[in-house]
């Protein structure tokens, strides 16, 4: 009796220990599959936030590099500043010279400065045309009176000339050598001559300044175009 009760405490000793121990092993197992699970999670963080902090750092890096660049470019440019107006100090000068030496020789060959004109005064006397064509020769053509200030100083010539208008074109329709039509005049009295009142048929076309013996205002005096007279160039700046 004894032993079969001793023999039934030893089998149940035995499931307990195998139960204890199957435990034991689940217990185990599920500790060693959670372990490496938890280290790759906190792996990839590491990883992640390594790989942001890269990225940070060459954007920084890269925004370092252009300052410095940009920095230097400026201080170059700086540098360069002073020589830069020099230079354009020396082009001034030459400018200037090369100006003054042109109206030196300007001057030489007879043409005088008024405002932003040039007048060239013939010695010769030619016709309207003959007078035109010279003007044009010389890259000039004969001149526009445009106001009060510039009719004023033909006056003080006192010279009988050429000026570039007539009606040719256009009987009573006077027109500037350029083509724009006659605005402001300073015509003698009882000039222009009407329509009819030419002697031999001959119509007085063009216009000359009359020598200076009235008022400024009053000196212009349409004549016959084959006249010899002086003429008046003008070479305007643009």
């Amino acid at each position: 009796m004894d032993d079969y009760v001793n023999k039934e405490v030893v089998e149940i000793d035995k499931v307990v220990e195998e139960n204890e121990n199957g435990a034991m092993r689940r217990v185990t197992t599920e500790t060693h599959h959670s372990g490496p699970d938890g280290s790759g999670r906190r792996l990839y963080r590491m990883v992640a936030v390594s790989f942001g902090m890269l990225c940070v750092l060459q954007v920084a890096l890269n925004i370092s590099l252009r300052l410095v660049f940009e920095s230097d470019s400026l201080t170059e440019e700086r540098d360069q500043l002073p020589t830069r107006y020099n230079n354009l100090t020396k082009e001034r000068d030459q400018l200037q010279r090369e100006n003054d030496d042109f109206m030196e020789k300007f001057s030489n060959l007879g043409w005088n400065k008024f405002e932003s004109c040039w007048y060239f005064v013939s010695t010769e006397r030619e016709t309207w045309s003959e007078s035109r064509e010279d003007c044009l020769e010389r890259e000039a053509d004969l001149v526009i009176i445009n106001s009060r200030e510039e009719q004023t100083y033909l006056f003080s010539l006192k010279k009988g000339v050429w000026i570039g208008l007539t009606d040719s074109e256009t009987e009573g329709s006077w027109k500037w050598v350029d083509g724009t039509p006659l605005n402001t005049s300073y015509w003698g009295s009882n000039e222009p001559s009407k329509v009819g009142d030419h002697s031999n048929n001959q119509e007085k076309d063009c216009v000359e300044l009359r020598d200076g013996k009235d008022q400024p205002e009053k000196i212009w005096n349409d004549s016959k175009c084959d006249k010899k007279l002086n003429w008046i160039c003008e070479k305007c700046n643009k």
